[in-house]
């Protein structure tokens, strides 16, 4: 890991640095010119009264990344989730429940048994990607510029006030081989339009430029106010905005997807068996084709494609079924950028005071924070296995049987909100006659958004569903709601108690080395419970298989202490909720409709235990 970096200054209050370092394949180089000036105000006549301390900064941020990533490139086999058929006659011993070869296995455990996997998936790479320890790589570009000056200014000896200005400018998320790609929703006139716009469809550009737009709206203004009210209170004030530049873990949904890789799904037929192997099978794709019937990469050289190519995605679709056993059509899930998105904002303010209480000091304030344009993931077409109603881009015939088209797609779009209230409390007391020191803080807060991640789902190696898509993927602003982080009640409590061992009698003969110095600590902890969601766990909707399908309310509300029963209509059945242990049944016939239990239970459904950690 190298790293160079030298220090500039001068004796007229301009400093930087310079800077460069390298880890593995991702280079960063930095520079930072800073001018620091103490000047004189004049004020009323001819005197100089007031010292103004000017903050001027100007830093430049140049990112290298090279990106390697790709979910399952040695394929995936899953037994279980559908019907799988029987490759071999498998005799009973009774002789009446014999399986024939092409009947269907009639559970999970003989697939396994048999070698015999439902559906088969892998991470294909085109001719032209790199695959092994490099798989999918892509060199990932971005430039950030920023400029800010700090001004603080002493009023008089009760009032000061510091004000500044910040200014952020990125660059789009480009990649040195044009190795980009996205979708771009468009009307029956081909203009570009909102993925969820009614008869839109999607057109597929590689080299797309521009990928998104330049956003040159980066000011961050910031004030703050310190006034010492008497002797003893001191009132303060504040607000700034600060943006939010793109993630590129998490945001780029640019560089290195379709056609540069695609990842098949072959699902068992009648008399199609899904093959099995225990090594890595090697999958072909096709070649891809503009719309004017050229390859797209000829010669395999992504950066002579020109700019905004549109890709031949029926073609594509068509070559791609015909390679694949049983000729099962391949649905497009890309992951794609929205050419709309831009930075977010975080938005802070604040107001409290300082009382000092001779041996202790008191603090109280409130802190608001919107969060404006924070980036999202937008399920444009809905879930795996979603209906034509929230599929607009799957093809589907008279039927309701899939015959091309997308599949579920993801959309980095800057559609959620999010606000935070909080009253924030502390009182401190650094010393005390019997050598006592503590620091008690409490808060009091509210959080609330339509998402609290940017890509929703179960984390790893876990059940509980922490932050699920919305129910409604074409409705993202209805599952407005509690955070998963939020927790109304907090309180800390630290204290350090002296020892002072070396005053005790008896231990006045020890060497002081031993005996000076020990101290008590302790720190408490005490938070209430967390927000939680009621899920159905059954597809109760048309969404599709995104385990985000939450019941109907018969109450005003869903729970009641331990002991008593209360029910909830689900939109397949009905659901018995004792002791938040369910019991359900679905009969066929009814009516399928989303649940309208708010995500979270919108401040109604929480966790009614405290959470106590004690340290000492």
């Amino acid at each position: 890991m190298p790293i160079a970096c030298a220090r500039i200054s001068s004796n007229r209050g301009l400093g930087g640095w310079i800077g460069w370092r390298r880890v593995g394949s991702r280079s960063r180089l930095w520079g930072d010119a800073r001018h620091l000036r103490l000047r004189r105000v004049l004020d009323g006549g001819y005197r100089w009264r007031r010292w103004r301390r000017v903050h001027r900064r100007c830093s430049i941020l140049l990112n290298k990344d090279a990106t390697i990533f790709g979910t399952n490139p040695n394929g995936l086999y899953a037994f279980g989730g559908g019907t799988a058929y029987s490759p071999v006659f498998i005799p009973s011993t009774s002789g009446l429940h014999d399986i024939l070869p092409g009947e269907s296995l009639p559970d999970t455990l003989t697939g396994v048994l048999t070698a015999t996997p439902f559906e088969y998936t892998i991470r294909a790479a085109a001719s032209v990607t790199p695959q092994g320890d490099k798989f999918d790589e892509a060199s990932v570009r971005r430039e950030a510029y920023s400029f800010y000056f700090l001004d603080g200014w002493k009023v008089n000896s009760r009032l000061s006030v510091n004000y500044g200005l910040r200014y952020e400018l990125n660059s789009r998320i480009k990649e040195s081989e044009q190795r980009t790609s996205s979708a771009i929703p468009v009307d029956a006139n081909g203009n570009e339009t909102s993925f969820l716009a009614p008869g839109a469809r999607q057109i597929f550009l590689y080299n797309p430029q521009p990928a998104y737009p330049l956003d040159k709206n980066g000011w961050g203004p910031r004030v703050s106010m310190d006034h010492a009210l008497t002797k003893h209170t001191t009132l303060h004030a504040g607000r700034a905005i600060t943006t939010l530049l793109p993630n590129l873990w998490l945001e780029n949904f640019v560089t290195g997807g379709f056609p540069l890789t695609f990842q098949p799904v072959v699902s068992a037929r009648a008399n199609i068996p899904v093959p099995f192997s225990g090594s890595v099978v090697a999958t072909t794709l096709p070649d891809p084709y503009t719309t004017q019937g050229q390859l797209l990469l000829p010669g395999g050289d992504s950066s002579k494609v020109p700019v905004n190519t549109e890709i031949d995605l029926q073609r594509y679709q068509n070559d791609l079924a015909a390679i694949t056993p049983g000729h099962e059509v391949q649905l497009f899930s890309p992951g794609v950028i929205s050419r709309k998105f831009r930075n977010g904002y975080l938005a802070a303010y604040t107001a409290g005071f300082d009382q000092d209480l001779q041996k202790a000091k008191l603090s109280v304030a409130y802190v608001g924070t919107p969060g404006i344009h924070l980036p999202s993931v937008l399920s444009a077409n809905g879930y795996t296995g979603a209906s034509p109603e929230f599929a607009p881009y799957t093809q589907f015939d008279s039927t309701g049987r899939v015959t091309g088209g997308f599949g579920p797609e993801s959309v980095i779009n800057n559609g959620s909100h999010s606000i935070y209230h909080a009253l924030q409390t502390s009182v401190t007391q650094n010393q005390s006659r019997i050598g006592l020191s503590f620091q008690a803080s409490y808060t009091f807060s509210k959080s609330l958004d339509d998402t609290s991640a940017i890509i929703g789902g179960p984390p790893v190696n876990s059940v509980t569903i922490l932050q699920a898509p919305p129910q409604n993927p074409l409705d993202p602003g209805a599952d407005r709601g509690t955070s998963t982080f939020d927790v109304t009640h907090v309180f800390t409590l630290s204290a350090i108690q002296s020892v002072p061992l070396e005053k005790v009698k008896f231990l006045q003969r020890v060497n002081r080395k031993l005996t000076a110095g020990w101290q008590l600590l302790n720190i408490t902890t005490l938070t209430s419970g967390s927000p939680f969601s009621v899920f159905s766990g059954v597809q109760q909707t048309g969404v599709g298989l995104g385990g985000v399908d939450r019941p109907v309310r018969l109450l005003n509300r869903c729970f009641r202490r331990a002991g008593r029963y209360e029910k909830i209509i689900l939109g397949a059945g009905l659901i018995t909720v004792h002791s938040f242990r369910f019991l359900s049944a679905f009969p066929e016939g009814q009516d399928q409709i989303l649940g309208d239990s708010e995500r979270w239970g919108a401040t109604r459904f929480k966790d009614r235990a405290t959470n106590i950690s004690i340290s000492a």
